[in-house]
C-alpha cells in the first residue's frame, strides 16, 4: 500500500523532483566601469580634514549629561592621560574645577621643552 502523492498548494508551482542547475547569468565584457558606477565621488569624501588645516587639534574634553530630575554625571579626558569623573551636583562642579585647572597644566598645552629652550 502506497501514500498517495501530496496536491500542490494553490497559486504554487510544484517542487522540483530532483537536483537542478542554478541558473547562469549572460556573458558580457567586463571592461572599464560598470554603466551604474558614480563616475564622481564625493569630493568632502576624498580630501583630509579640513579642520586641521590651522595645525589645532583637540587635546581635552568634558562631557557633562545632566537628566532631567536625574543625577548629574561629568567626565573628563585628555590625551596626556588624565581622566577622572563625577557623580552629583558638588562632584561634577569640582571636576569642572579641576578640568578648567587642567587646562592650565597640562603638559600637551604647555610643552617643558619650549619655555627651558627660551
Amino acid at each position: 500500500m502506497s501514500t498517495p502523492a501530496a496536491r500542490p498548494l494553490e497559486g504554487q508551482p510544484p517542487a522540483p523532483t530532483g537536483p537542478q542547475a542554478a541558473p547562469q547569468g549572460v556573458d558580457t565584457a567586463t571592461v572599464g566601469e560598470p554603466k551604474g558606477a558614480a563616475r564622481k565621488g564625493v569630493p568632502s569624501a576624498l580630501l583630509s580634514d579640513q579642520h586641521s588645516a590651522d595645525g589645532r587639534y583637540p587635546v581635552s574634553w568634558l562631557s557633562i549629561s545632566a537628566p532631567y530630575r536625574g543625577m548629574p554625571a561629568a567626565a573628563s579626558r585628555c590625551l596626556c592621560g588624565w581622566d577622572r569623573s563625577a557623580i552629583g551636583h558638588a562632584q561634577v562642579a569640582a571636576l569642572i574645577e579641576a578640568h578648567t585647572a587642567h587646562r592650565d597644566t597640562c603638559p600637551l598645552r604647555h610643552p617643558q621643552e619650549g619655555r627651558a629652550a627660551a
